[in-house]
């Protein structure tokens, strides 16, 4: 569907066509999946594999919708603009994915805590967690906006941001730093819901603000020529326009939680028990940015055109990486609450059907992208410099599709039960051990081209995949699976 609204977009070639092409496909697939889920599920009880399914797929259309923000951006600044603004938007985005992941990781403490609650049917514990939340993920905005905002600049200059490119950067990252509570605003309050089970309204909210977005790419950079800034102004606006929709629905749903004013304090271990889940998570995650930074980074130095190829292809992977990051956060709730309710044995169920699903869908990308590499990167630029390296790049870059279908559900799976270390442990190791030593060797003995560059991604999953296993198989035997933490 997806690829099927780009063509209908690139082929208009009008800013009115093609948004309004976006929009009827967005609101048809969002009509047939709320059709198809209108129910909510026990994560405890049933078919494991129906379950992870039913809460997976509201979950993978929030995902998507919300990677289609930095799809739909770049793809709109390439109809309108040079090399020089694509490069642009694609560095800006990329550093508040970064940003992005980070808060949703650090919310993983959030959804894990209300899943256990759930599970052991605590109401009274939920609403002390949702109170604790707010008053952490408000700190967290303020210093996140300010320290960003001061830095903006310096961000960019560290990136190697090509000469053309850099104040196109600065104003993109400038106006989106300054829309940075609005984003944790959003990732929080689905948290929340998700935690409950509910992964449908997420769904909504974020579906809404990419519609907003979208529209609004086409008004400042077709109508008003805005480049880079038009993008980041598309983005905030519609971001803020969903935390919107997300506080009405709250106000006019009683979802059976009722919050007092003795429920927003940093109090009864909550704050501590989020911080020892959700932070080893935030921080790996941030990890795993940063070697994506510091691979652009070496991009950049290359030129232009690599700089752009190269950030073509990150987006590409981000919108596949949907299906690992929806099954780890899949993986995860459910684990959660079968852990609150005492099925350990379903929780490690969930982990077996969750990897296999993950891991043969990311097989199947890798297939197809070797015949599909060339017309997708094409959509995005008629630069056939630009194309070629992305081609290079993508079609062996893809395989990290694969071995990221494995060992994401374990990430989320070791979250579950309050093991978030070991996901930021593995992860840790497999960019320093070859991530980043891989790109940077690739690009050093094989300057001429972007293949051996993308192995290093997949290969550095492949390490995670290895000690993923290793260590579930240790505390396994040492009995680590069939208690809390």
């Amino acid at each position: 569907m997806l690829l099927k609204n780009i063509i209908g977009a690139y082929l208009c070639k009008s800013s009115g066509c093609a948004a309004l092409y976006y929009v009827a496909g967005l609101l048809f697939f969002n009509s047939f999946l709320c059709y198809i889920l209108l129910m909510t599920y026990n994560l405890t009880k049933g078919s494991i594999s129906k379950n992870i399914i039913l809460f997976s797929l509201p979950f993978l259309l929030s995902y998507f919708l919300q990677t289609l923000y930095g799809l739909a951006d770049l793809f709109i600044a390439g109809q309108y603009n040079g090399a020089d603004v694509i490069s642009a938007v694609a560095i800006g985005s990329q550093i508040m994915h970064m940003v992005t992941v980070i808060i949703v990781g650090l919310a993983t403490g959030t959804t894990v805590m209300i899943s256990r609650a759930v599970g052991a049917g605590e109401s009274k514990k939920i609403s002390r967690i949702i109170g604790c939340t707010v008053i952490l993920f408000m700190c967290v905005a303020l210093a996140a906006t300010v320290i960003l905002l001061l830095f903006s600049s310096v961000i960019v200059t560290l990136m190697s941001t090509p000469a053309e490119s850099v104040e196109e950067t600065k104003s993109y990252l400038r106006i989106c730093f300054a829309g940075i509570p609005f984003i944790i605003a959003y990732n929080i309050i689905s948290s929340i819901f998700r935690g409950m089970g509910d992964s449908k309204s997420p769904m909504f909210f974020i579906a809404i603000a990419c519609v907003v977005n979208i529209v609004l790419d086409f008004v400042f950079m077709g109508m008003f020529k805005m480049g880079a800034a038009g993008a980041a102004y598309g983005t905030v606006l519609a971001q803020a326009f969903s935390v919107l929709c997300a506080f009405v629905a709250i106000k006019k749903f009683d979802m059976g939680i009722h919050l007092t004013k003795k429920d927003f304090s940093l109090c009864d271990g909550y704050f501590s028990q989020m911080l020892v889940i959700g932070l080893p998570i935030a921080v790996q995650d941030g990890f795993v940015q940063i070697s994506f930074l510091i691979i652009t980074v070496i991009a950049n130095r290359r030129g232009v055109d690599v700089a752009a190829a190269v950030g073509i292809v990150e987006k590409i992977i981000c919108f596949l990486f949907l299906v690992p990051s929806t099954m780890l956060s899949a993986v995860s709730s459910i684990s959660a609450q079968n852990i609150g309710a005492g099925e350990f044995g379903r929780a490690k169920k969930t982990l077996v059907a969750g990897s296999v699903m993950a891991a043969s869908i990311g097989g199947v990308f890798a297939i197809i992208f070797q015949f599909a590499s060339r017309p997708v990167l094409s959509l995005f630029t008629d630069n056939k410099t630009v194309v070629e390296l992305g081609t290079q790049y993508l079609k062996t870059y893809v395989f990290d599709c694969l071995a990221a279908g494995i060992h994401f559900p374990f990430s989320g799976f070791f979250s579950s039960f309050g093991f978030s270390m070991v996901s930021f442990v593995h992860n840790v190791c497999s960019i320093i051990a070859v991530r980043i030593p891989g790109a940077y060797l690739a690009s050093l003995y094989f300057p001429k081209t972007l293949y051996a560059m993308g192995l290093a991604a997949p290969l550095g999953s492949l390490l995670s995949v290895f000690i993923c296993i290793g260590v579930y198989v240790y505390m396994q035997r040492r009995g680590k699976f069939d208690r809390i933490a």
